[in-house]
């Protein structure tokens, strides 16, 4: 059946001159089908096709900061303490963040320039405090963004969750002084 004898029909319907082809009675079902499956679609799915319109870091904007842990190569842990700026752009596709985070013997001042494209993160980075930098890469799916940065001499594992004004962040980085970190943050705390 053509579009133009679907409309045809349809047009002939609404004029009241014939009844509704049983054809076009199952399109309307099918049709009615999805429209309800859309409206009764789980949150989590409903997040992912607004993130897909805006990007994955639509809902990071903002000032971030909380308390950890760090993880150190011979065993040892230390308390740290962070806080950061999250700057989004180009409806959520781009994120520079400035994170700064210090504990009773380390310091770190990282920046990142993340833009998504194609499904993919990619960006650079860079540590202030050490003068490294490196190259960004990773995905996003949901509320979650697992990355890998590297540099010359350095990688890095990180995953981050976040769930409304709270994120947490843990870095993996085996082989360094600094083998591991987990920190709690939350939006809009100092």
């Amino acid at each position: 059946m053509s579009i133009q004898s679907v409309s045809r029909q349809v047009a002939s319907f609404a004029a009241g001159r014939s009844p509704m082809p049983q054809a076009l009675s199952a399109l309307a079902a099918a049709a009615l089908a999805v429209g309800l499956s859309l409206v009764a679609m789980p949150a989590q799915a409903q997040q992912r096709i607004a993130e897909a319109a805006t990007g994955p870091f639509a809902g990071l904007a903002g000032n971030w900061s909380g308390t950890g842990t760090i993880t150190l190569k011979d065993g040892g842990h230390e308390r740290i303490r962070c806080r950061g700026t999250y700057s989004v752009q180009s409806g959520g596709a781009n994120l520079q963040q400035q994170l700064l985070c210090a504990s009773d013997s380390y310091k770190f001042e990282t920046s990142t320039d993340i833009t998504q494209s194609g499904g993919q993160l990619l960006g650079t980075w860079s540590e202030n405090t050490h003068h490294v930098g490196g190259r960004v890469s990773g995905h996003a799916n949901g509320g979650s963004i697992q990355a890998k940065a590297e540099g010359d001499t350095f990688t890095a594992f990180l995953s981050v969750t976040t769930h409304g004004d709270r994120q947490t962040v843990s870095i993996q980085s085996p082989g360094s002084a600094l083998t591991g970190v987990l920190i709690s943050l939350m939006r809009g705390s100092r």
